[in-house]
């Protein structure tokens, strides 16, 4: 039987970023992958700040653009214009910007296997099925990346995230500044609407929702003067897992319940929690123990670092669906206002919005315009 230090399932940028440090730690690695190719199909907007972009540890040749700031446009019409003057995020071609961290894994020593889904996992053994027939391949470590319907997860009974929200995007020829990306709260009640400048004249719309999310996104793409569209739908989990370790195994991004409750962008927190379990893993397969209270310093490793993030975030998720569209048109008119517009500029921070929407949240004109929600929604956000 083949038998790993380390085996990782998913090949996504948290899978491959395990992989990667995991074999930079000169442990033996295997990255299991179901698609036959890495990076496909596409489930991601694509939108990275450059501290997320900077995580990821990839050349500039995924990069379709750099923008600057958001056009936040409400359906009554109002809008805000924040602008950094200098370019905060890129755009990437989230396919090209996979392949090159699965590269950058390979290179440091991790071996992959493509075409290949987990079936079930016994003790320190991963049985697999693929394009090399059934095996069974030993580990002492499993870094489950396996996205937000983690198998792994399922077949050990674990609770995953909290709300799960569909989401369609499209790519569609429209010029659209590309300085800017579009933000339109009325175009999900549950989280909102985007369009994504990719350059050469083409935009990536999209949104996430609950419910009824093919005919609000058909009705958003009407707004572009699009009817028909090639759709790309996906998953987002929100809210993270109980407990992210049990039974030699640590759950890395998606799979854990890490995107960002305020964005969906889950690539930030994925990549960092993916080293943060690569650490752990060097540890315990240094000192050959495994046992779930050597496992938990990942836990203790990631929410140092992202825990309360996401925490507020999801928080913050909460009130969004509190909230009526007169109440967000509220909110966009009371940001509209110069001050608050350079604490916006200055302050905010894609990956950690937390600090931002505190500052904000105390603002009395932001209060003002909250009504009924400051008593209870906005109270519960910092007790």
């Amino acid at each position: 039987m083949l038998r790993y230090d380390v085996v990782v399932v998913g090949a996504g940028p948290a899978g491959s970023a395990a992989a990667e440090a995991c074999a930079g730690y000169g442990l033996s690695t295997l990255c299991i992958e179901e698609h036959g190719t890495i990076g496909y199909p596409v489930q991601c907007a694509g939108l990275l700040s450059n501290s997320a972009f900077a995580e990821c540890r990839t050349s500039e040749r995924p990069v379709l653009n750099r923008v600057s700031g958001a056009k936040v446009v409400t359906g009554a019409g109002s809008e805000i214009l924040i602008d950094a003057k200098v370019r905060k995020a890129r755009v990437v071609d989230r396919a090209a910007l996979d392949r090159e961290m699965a590269k950058s894994a390979a290179d440091a020593g991790a071996e992959f296997r493509l075409k290949t889904s987990v079936c079930d996992v016994v003790g320190d053994t991963v049985r697999t099925r693929g394009m090399y027939g059934h095996v069974e391949i030993g580990f002492k470590i499993l870094i489950a990346a396996d996205g937000p319907r983690s198998t792994i997860a399922r077949r050990y009974g674990l609770e995953r995230a909290k709300v799960y929200l569909s989401g369609i995007q499209a790519d569609i020829p429209c010029p659209f500044d590309q300085r800017y990306v579009g933000v339109y709260p009325d175009a999900s009640p549950d989280f909102f609407g985007w369009a994504i400048p990719l350059g050469e004249g083409r935009t990536r719309i999209g949104l996430c929702g609950r419910y009824s999310v093919p005919e609000r996104f058909a009705a958003f793409a009407r707004t572009f003067g699009q009817s028909s569209t090639h759709l790309v739908t996906g998953t987002l989990p929100l809210g993270l897992m109980n407990r992210t370790y049990a039974r030699r195994t640590l759950f890395v991004g998606d799979a854990a319940g890490f995107a960002k409750p305020t964005s969906g962008g889950g690539v930030y927190t994925g990549v960092r929690s993916a080293r943060h379990a690569a650490v752990v893993a060097a540890d315990c397969c240094e000192n050959d123990r495994f046992a779930d209270r050597d496992l938990a310093l990942y836990e203790k490793r990631w929410r140092g670092d992202l825990g309360k993030e996401l925490e507020f975030g999801y928080r913050l998720f909460a009130l969004r669906q509190k909230m009526s569209p007169a109440q967000i048109d509220s909110l966009i008119r009371a940001l509209d206002d110069p001050e608050i517009l350079r604490t916006i500029v200055d302050r905010a921070d894609m990956d950690r919005p937390g600090t931002i929407a505190s500052i904000l949240l105390r603002k009395p004109a932001v209060l003002a315009c909250m009504g009924s929600l400051i008593s209870s929604g906005i109270r519960s956000l910092f007790f």
